[in-house]
């Protein structure tokens, strides 16, 4: 078992390996990680893991009016998280690479990262200024007909695609190619499906790609049929978590 002690940053989403991720870092907690990241030789990543919040708060209660005025004041890493960090947050997460990161004028900062490995938080540690976790390097097993799995989440997702475009009197932009590598095709469905976090993180820890392929597989059909059969635009809106301040 390959193991490796990283940065944790908990969101109200569900990073895929191969997504990007932009982040406006305000938090002193948050500030702190990425200042020690900016310390890393410019050869190496600035390697972080998000993991989605099963129960909290991604933003604590800070100064007025930020995100609370009437809230107590909560300080430290595992603020908003209680006395079990642990507990709050799924158990499978994404490690992020920090490709960009700006340091304003006022402290906080500009990240855009990219997901890349998918990871089992195994312990969590508060005794810094930000949190860091113990982490399980996940391999990506293909399964059984991955590839051809692959094909058929890619023939329903241009349908998904068509009917909601139809949905929101959009047109469908197709100038972009999408891939044919199974484990790519399943990451990228999974974060473009209108779903909500406990479905995306299913999807992030399927056991294995064809697992993962036929999961989307049935969800497109289904979506599908009720966007054809629905003369009102999907709340989408309903089905996301809040606005990610950081």
């Amino acid at each position: 078992m390959t193991t490796v002690r990283l940065p944790l940053f908990p969101l109200n989403s569900v990073l895929f390996p191969g997504l990007v991720l932009p982040l406006n870092i305000f938090e002193e907690r948050y500030r702190a990680m990425m200042r020690d990241l900016l310390k890393t030789p410019e050869d190496e990543p600035r390697r972080f893991a998000v993991v989605a919040i099963r129960d909290g708060h991604e933003v604590a209660p800070t100064a007025p009016g930020m995100p609370d005025p009437t809230a107590v004041l909560e300080r430290g890493p595992a603020a908003g998280f209680g006395d079990e960090p642990a507990a709050a947050f799924h158990e499978v997460g994404c490690v992020a690479d920090a490709a960009t990161v700006r340091e304003r004028a006022d402290g906080s900062f500009e990240v855009l990262a990219t997901g890349t490995t998918r990871v089992r938080v195994l312990s969590v540690d508060a005794s810094g200024a930000y949190l860091t976790a113990e982490l399980e390097e996940l391999e990506e097993d293909p399964g059984d007909e991955a590839g051809a799995l692959a094909e058929g989440v890619l023939r329903a997702f241009r349908q998904y695609q068509k009917r909601l475009a139809g949905a929101r009197e959009r047109s469908l932009a197709t100038g972009a190619d999408l891939p044919d590598e199974p484990s790519v095709v399943s990451y990228l469905v999974a974060a473009a499906m209108m779903h909500d976090i406990p479905v995306k993180q299913r999807l992030l820890q399927a056991p294995d790609t064809a697992s993962r392929l036929r999961d989307e597989l049935r969800l497109l059909r289904a979506e599908t049929a009720i966007i054809r059969n629905l003369p009102s635009l999907p709340a989408s809106e309903l089905t996301r978590g809040p606005t990610s301040l950081n």
